[in-house]
């Protein structure tokens, strides 16, 4: 989803603590404010959000306990975790690493993240686009960062 995180820290700041939560507040969680937003244009985001998906990157990613979070196992390396009240697309993790991709729009007080990063832009429809510059990367060129075969996100 991202080229890596860029924490607050490395950017000489001191980390700030952000608060998110799904659309009924049954799912609340705290991490550190993004500094930068990416959004995922391939079929299996798109199909699961309604759109293209936004998110960032946060560190000390912490679920209230008891939290109803489901997850759905998308890929071999992938889940994507969601509200099982009320459906939120929460995040995509990764399951090796546990690196999660967090839904920028459940962060309540998200602050100004840079746009940075569109992935899969070789899989984005030709009806939108954005007019912020950023690095954009297709398919093939994710999974050869990652030293993946191409399969379903």
């Amino acid at each position: 989803m991202s080229a890596g995180p860029v924490s607050a820290t490395e950017q000489g700041a001191a980390p700030a603590t952000a608060t998110g939560r799904c659309l009924c507040g049954a799912v609340t969680f705290t991490a550190e404010r993004p500094v930068r937003v990416s959004a995922c244009h391939c079929a299996m985001c798109r199909r699961w959000s309604g759109g293209p998906y936004f998110v960032c990157e946060p560190e000390n990613v912490t679920f209230a306990e008891g939290a109803p979070v489901g997850t759905y196992r998308s890929s071999d390396w992938a889940e994507r975790g969601f509200c099982t009240r009320c459906g939120t697309a929460l995040f995509y993790r990764l399951v090796e690493t546990g690196a999660h991709y967090l839904n920028t729009f459940t962060i309540e007080d998200l602050g100004e993240p840079d746009f940075a990063l569109q992935v899969f832009t070789d899989e984005k429809p030709g009806f939108y686009s954005f007019a912020e510059p950023t690095k954009c990367l297709t398919g093939p060129e994710i999974f050869a960062m990652f030293g993946a075969g191409e399969k379903d996100a």
